[in-house]
């Protein structure tokens, strides 16, 4: 039997320390049914035996404390809600434990914005994490020894899992599942709570901000001047000299506080720009595509397609 251990943080989401439970406990009658024992054993830990959410609204009552925690197989780390570094800063006792339990073997799911607390424990440096793509931005300042793989709904590396934003969890529950029990025993659990097995990407729901809190007046001017010009056709090396800037420093202050080149840059506002006119569905596919400043249809297709993780005609009919 394998020991589930789903922390309740401080300001952690409700439904995040719920569903995983569910989950779980789902499966174990799955396993029931079928006349088998069931295969998880389940556990809620928190700080303090009550763990109060959503302003006092939701209260949870944890099986242990963490000073009572024992061995375990998995370890759950909810999402969180509120100020992220208040939530980083209140839960630090977590962290020793965290990593504890991992050296001794144990493996560690988070789930969405529940990845600030695991790279908080350090256990992600070097290595790839997904976590809801509002959030990106933010990740990355505070964790940049961390590989944010933010278009991903899944990460897995060396006994460390992630997901993507919101509701997405449930797949890496469902993945976590698979990898416990049988591929068959994922499809019931797919099948009862009506769960896509496949989906892999977070980009179709992903709306680009840009990276505009690095206080660089210089390259924040010519981050607005892209998103009011988009339609234009525009270069590296003319937005160095209309900004009287040398090229190569251009590209490495811009990449360095954007976490995007100034080429990506661009095609992320385009495409962005082209999202909002095919969701308004007002204009066809090749008229966005000129409005937004392409003029080679496989060329607009694809960059679309590697930028929102599906084709334009096919985001439309999800969108429109």
């Amino acid at each position: 039997m394998k020991k589930v251990s789903i922390l309740v943080p401080e300001t952690a989401v409700p439904a995040a320390v719920v569903d995983p439970r569910y989950m779980f406990t789902a499966v174990n009658g799955f396993f029931k049914s079928a006349g088998h024992r069931p295969f998880f054993d389940i556990q809620t830990i928190g700080l303090t035996q009550e763990v109060r959410l959503n302003e006092g609204l939701v209260s949870i009552h944890t099986d242990r404390v963490l000073a009572e925690a024992e061995k375990t197989d998995l370890i759950i780390i909810p999402a969180i809600s509120g100020d992220i570094g208040e939530a980083i800063s209140r839960n630090e006792a977590f962290y020793p434990w965290i990593v504890e339990q991992y050296q001794r073997g144990a493996e560690v799911a988070s789930l969405c914005v529940g990845a600030f607390l695991l790279a908080s424990t350090g256990l992600l440096d070097g290595k790839s994490c997904s976590t809801h793509w509002l959030f990106a931005n933010e990740f990355r300042a505070r964790f940049p020894e961390v590989q944010l793989a933010d278009d991903r709904v899944i990460t897995h590396q060396k006994g460390l899992y992630s997901s993507g934003g919101a509701s997405t969890y449930w797949n890496l529950l469902l993945y976590l599942v698979e990898k416990y029990t049988t591929r068959e025993m994922a499809i019931i659990a797919s099948k009862f709570f009506l769960l896509d097995i496949e989906k892999n990407s977070q980009l179709p729901f992903s709306v680009f901000r840009g990276q505009k809190d690095h206080g660089d007046d210089l390259i924040l001017a010519i981050q607005e001047y892209i998103e009011q010009n988009y339609a234009n056709r525009l270069t590296v090396d003319m937005l160095a000299d209309k900004f009287g800037i040398g090229r190569r420093t251009f590209e490495r202050r811009f990449k360095k506080v954007t976490a995007n080149t100034v080429i990506e840059y661009i095609q992320r506002v385009k495409i962005e720009a082209a999202k909002k006119q095919l969701e308004t569905g007002r204009k066809t596919v090749s008229e966005v595509m000129y409005d937004v400043g392409y003029t080679d249809p496989k060329a607009f297709r694809d960059i679309f397609k590697r930028i929102a993780g599906l084709s334009p005609i096919d985001y439309a009919n999800r969108y429109n």
